[in-house]
């Protein structure tokens, strides 16, 4: 299991922390980050497809961003919808704060919380879910933790994943369509593919 699933030992040195510049919807935004975290050195590839291949969302929505790393897709859904409040969720406490730092820095600490998954509430339903999700923790965890993030959905929510193709993309695409959660059905759909990634679109059925 790759290092950035759990939180460095070691507290962040500020000395040791680096800035990364990242092109997302109209905005350049400068990102600091670090070694222990999930693509600590540049905007991840598949995360750069998941924005690049989204409409940037408006309104006052309740958002999560599940794996959030050092911020990258929570501070920009906040940037880009002003009403928006979103939840950053990472095991990484390393990642934590680094994405408190960039909400921070980049103006929209007010409306982004970075927490642990056992820090939000589990009643919280959301407009909108975003996840690169950590493909190579193994089927069993990636399963659970759809299992658990996915129903959390408002009634006309969407989830937006994106997954390697080479990952197991399209097999996950019906994995998640073949779910039952205590009576819960979901649609997912490939909504764009680019760069060797899909991205989904999962919604609740009626």
């Amino acid at each position: 299991m790759s290092h950035y699933f759990d939180s460095p030992a070691e507290p962040l040195d500020l000395n040791l922390v680096r800035t990364v510049d990242c092109q997302i919807w109209d905005e350049t935004l400068t990102f600091r980050t670090a070694a222990g975290v999930f693509s600590g050195t540049r905007l991840d590839p598949g995360t750069s497809v998941l924005l690049k291949e989204s409409a940037p969302p408006t309104g006052a929505l309740r958002v999560a961003d599940v794996g959030c790393g050092f911020g990258p897709i929570a501070v920009a859904l906040a940037r880009v919808a002003p009403e928006a409040l979103v939840d950053a969720v990472d095991v990484n406490d390393r990642a934590l704060q680094l994405t408190r730092l960039n909400a921070d820095s980049l103006g929209v600490g007010d409306r982004v919380r970075a927490l642990r998954p056992d820090e939000v509430d589990p009643t919280t339903r959301y407009d909108q879910i975003w996840s690169n999700p950590p493909i190579r923790i193994g089927k069993p965890a990636l399963h659970e933790l759809l299992l658990t993030w996915l129903p959390r959905l408002a009634p006309a929510g969407e989830a937006r994943l994106v997954v390697g193709r080479n990952l197991g993309a399209d097999s996950l695409q019906r994995w998640i369509g073949e779910q039952r959660v205590d009576g819960v059905r979901f649609a997912c759909e490939r909504a764009a593919s680019a760069k060797g990634f899909r991205v989904l679109s999962v919604r609740l059925l009626p």
